[in-house]
Parts: C-alpha cells; structure tokens; sequence
C-alpha cells in the first residue's frame, strides 16, 4: 500500500471513528452482553453468574411466558392487516385529488404524532365502559357498548381498533409512492376496459408491492414490540392477562423482578420469532412483490 493510500485510509477511519464507537458501544455490546446474560442468572445488582440453558429451559415451562406470548401473537394476527388495509385505504383516498387535500392528509397524520403515552391516557377515556364516548355514541343508535377494557372478551380487539389510529407514516409512505405509478399503464389498462377496480389489483397494487412488503415487515417488527400502550393501560395486563404481551412481561422481569438474564432470554426468544417472520415475509414476496 502506497503512502498516499494509508493517508487516506488513516482519514476515512478517523471521519468514521464516532459512529463506529457508537456503533459498537451501543448496538453491537448490548447485543453481545445480552445473549451472553442470557445464559447466566443476573440479578443486575450482582454479578452475573453462569446457569447455561436453565433460562430457556424454564420458558419452556413458564405458564405466564406462554400467555403473553399468545396474547402477543394473536394481537399482532388482527393488528398488522388492520393496520395495513386501513394505511392503504386513506393513501389511495388522499390521492385521488378531491378538493382540499392538504388538508385531509394534515388531518389523518397528525396521529402518528401523538406520545404513546398520551395516546393510551386518551383511548382509556374513550373505551371507559361507563363513561366513555365511544359507547356514548353508541347509545346513540340504541346499542349498549361492551365493557371494552375490564372484559377479557373486549380488551385485545379494543387495543387492535387502537393500533389503527396511528397509520399515518404508513399512510404517507403508500402515498408518496401512489404519486408515482406511471400513468401511462393506467392509460393502457383503460384502453383495455380496466374498470377501476381492474386497474387497483393489476397496476397499483403490484408498482406499489415493494412498499407494501416495507410496511408489512416494519409492521411484524412494531406489534410484536407493542408495550407502551397496554403498560400504561393495565401494567398487570388486566383483565385476567388478557392484554399482558411479552414485552411487558420481559420488562417486569429485567427491572421490577430484577431477573435481567431471564428478560434477555426472553428477548433472544421475541428476536428469533421476528426474524423468522421477517423471512418468512421475505421469501414468500419473491412471489407477490414486483420490482422495477
């Protein structure tokens, strides 16, 4: 290597020098420390100490671990299409040019700007049982709203009809990307007889799939990290656990419990499932997905 060559190479490693050390500090050693915990029993408090498997091995039989990870899975089942359908739904809508759109799309947005505290604080008000206003306008139409946050029947599809309020970035990211379907396959399928409907399922579903498998895999990655919402809701999961998801139980168990090697077992566990499903998503999109 010439001189000049490890000059330029000494620069360009001193340029990146910062995000490497944070790239290292903090990403790729909490990674390594956690797995590492992961197979020690590590009170935080003490060190930690080497147990092999027994973390894992006691998951497999933890009754608790199971339902919140079933409540997880069968919240993500509604959530994700929910959310997916509904995102798509308002970006084919806000681009259609109707009359004051800036202002619809402003609108439909400025959810996904709210805390996620303030937003559970704002739909336990709205899905009060007794005096909340969603069953107040139900019994506008003579219909006796449900119990939804205190009946184990009610609370999971309360917190799915709550994940649809924040679709706002996937909204926007479907719209930029409707802008820019070429018209001219538009104009060829009407020459063909496309109908509208016709032209939604051969030509914008299929330019637009790259982005439908984005939201759907960024989709599988945040509803099986949902935590904020229900911890501020019902920290225990209330009613009967029936909204207690498998974040909020590695939390209780890493700070409350103080049983951080199990918590990071856990998080290893909730990793390889979304990694699993990210591929699974991956590999079957060779199918479904168009690029180019």
């Amino acid at each position: 290597m010439t001189p000049r060559a490890k000059r330029d190479m000494r620069n360009g490693l001193l340029f990146v020098s910062p995000w490497i050390v944070g790239f290292g500090g903090f990403l790729l050693y909490p990674i390594g420390a956690s797995l590492h915990w992961s197979f020690c029993e590590y009170s935080v408090l003490q060190p930690a100490q080497w147990t092999g498997p027994d973390n894992y091995r006691d998951l497999m039989t933890d009754e608790v671990f199971w339902k919140a990870l079933a409540n997880t899975l069968l919240y993500a089942a509604f959530a994700l299409p929910l959310g997916l359908l509904v995102s798509l739904s308002l970006a084919i809508l806000l681009n259609s040019g109707v009359r004051g759109m800036a202002l619809f799309r402003t609108i439909f947005f400025l959810p996904a700007l709210v805390p996620m505290v303030a937003l559970a604080i704002i739909w336990l008000w709205l899905f009060n049982g007794e005096n909340g206003v969603l069953n107040h306008c139900l019994s506008w139409l003579h219909i006796t709203g449900p119990p939804w946050l205190t009946d184990p029947s009610w609370s999971k599809p309360a917190l799915t009809l709550m994940s649809a309020w924040s679709v706002g970035h996937a909204m926007v990211i479907y719209l930029a990307h409707l802008q820019d379907v070429p018209q001219q396959l538009y104009e060829a399928a009407e020459i063909d007889g496309a109908g509208y409907f016709r032209k939604l399922r051969h030509v914008t579903l299929p330019v637009i799939s790259p982005v439908i498998l984005f939201n759907l895999v960024m989709g599988i990655i945040g509803t099986l990290q949902f935590f904020a919402v229900p911890y501020v809701i019902s920290p225990q999961g209330s009613p009967a656990r029936s909204i207690y998801f498998i974040t909020m139980y590695l939390y209780d168990n890493a700070f409350p419990y103080l049983r951080m090697g199990y918590a990071c077992a856990m998080a290893w566990i909730l990793f390889l499932i979304i990694f699993g499903l990210t591929m699974l998503a991956l590999r079957l999109s060779r199918r479904y997905v168009h690029y180019g």
